[in-house]
């Protein structure tokens, strides 16, 4: 196959930050994304139904002219959330799902939930009105070793919340693992997973062998090689329950390239390029357009894009290395690979 055209596809969980990052980083995926679940983890992060409306406010403002580009708004999970506003922010159309992140699990997640049961409230809200809750799946216990906290998440906290919630919808974002692979293909109907372009590539040799490479450094953490094959396996298969989130994720290179560096890879730049290798890779080409097109929207009961992009195959892709922004440079994700995959 040398050419492919699919429906356009959608980032099911993406960072734009804000401010000159927003304006630099908007661009790149609105180029080949119809839709982007939008993080929430601001400073301060976004909290109400008010405030999502204007972060989508300035999104928009941000993108070229000529964007086609929808941003799909999220709210932050706190013990202090209402769920009268969330539910008055999915009914008016701003919010299409609520992001959880554990307190200190990854970047800009200090305002996250400590104490689940503060949150029942809102979760047995969004079961009746079938908002999705987008979850980062790890626990934070220090006595936990960073590998495993994807795999205890599961065990401790994702699995009793959702038997004592029934009817919630929950996407497990960004899984890295077998176990998380396992869990999402028995979870049923109202269990999704997303699954980063990046790790369909790397595994930790990759940020730890032969030095400390920063920009392969992204929360969940890159896992053994097992587990990259795990993901590459259920990215490809078909399986209605998994779909595109890139998780990109733009940090200055001044804050990747420090002591106590950024966690996160941004590869917005590059993404179809690398997963149609991948999926060449895997001799399974005919199932990209699910992956990336249709699985996502089928989840959040959207319709997919009438849009299609195509993708040329030849001589390798040249990406930019680095994307300009108003706060620095920011390194594009290297697959450590050739591309020859083209989107026309």
């Amino acid at each position: 196959m040398q050419r492919l055209t699919i429906r356009r596809p959608d980032d099911w969980h993406l960072h734009l930050r804000d401010g000159a990052m927003l304006r630099a980083m908007a661009p790149e995926s609105a180029r080949h994304f119809g839709r982007a679940i939008i993080m929430p983890n601001l400073v301060p992060p976004v909290v109400t139904g008010a405030q999502a409306a204007a972060y989508r406010d300035r999104i928009l403002a941000a993108l070229p002219d000529d964007a086609d580009f929808t941003p799909l708004m999220t709210l932050y999970l706190t013990e202090d959330t209402d769920p009268d506003d969330v539910a008055s922010a999915a009914d008016a159309g701003i919010v299409t799902a609520v992001k959880l992140y554990p307190a200190g699990a990854t970047t800009n997640s200090a305002s996250g939930v400590r104490d689940f049961d503060k949150v029942r409230g809102v979760l047995e809200r969004m079961a009746e009105i079938g908002l999705p809750l987008c979850v980062h799946g790890e626990v934070v216990d220090a006595d936990i070793d960073i590998f495993d906290r994807e795999a205890v998440f599961i065990d401790r906290v994702l699995d009793p919340l959702r038997r004592a919630t029934p009817g919630l919808r929950v996407v497990m974002e960004h899984i890295t693992t077998r176990q998380g692979v396992d869990y999402a293909r028995a979870g049923g109907p109202d269990l999704g997973a997303t699954i980063t372009t990046h790790h369909l590539v790397i595994n930790r040799n990759a940020i730890l062998v032969g030095g400390i490479k920063p920009h392969y450094y992204c929360l969940p953490v890159a896992k053994r090689e097992e587990h990259r094959l795990a993901l590459r396996a259920a990215a490809t298969s078909g399986d209605a329950a998994f779909f595109l989130g890139t998780d990109s994720a733009p940090h200055s290179d001044p804050a990747k390239e420090q002591a106590c560096g950024c966690a996160g890879c941004f590869t917005a730049t590059n993404t179809l390029s690398i997963l149609a290798e991948v999926f060449e890779q895997e001799d399974a080409l005919d199932r990209l357009e699910s992956f990336a097109s249709l699985n996502g929207p089928a989840f959040y009961r959207l319709p997919v894009n009438e849009a299609t992009v195509t993708l040329q195959k030849g001589e390798p892709v040249v990406y930019p290395v680095k994307i300009a922004s108003g706060e620095g440079p920011v390194t594009v994700f290297d697959p450590m690979m050739p591309l020859h995959w083209r989107v026309m």
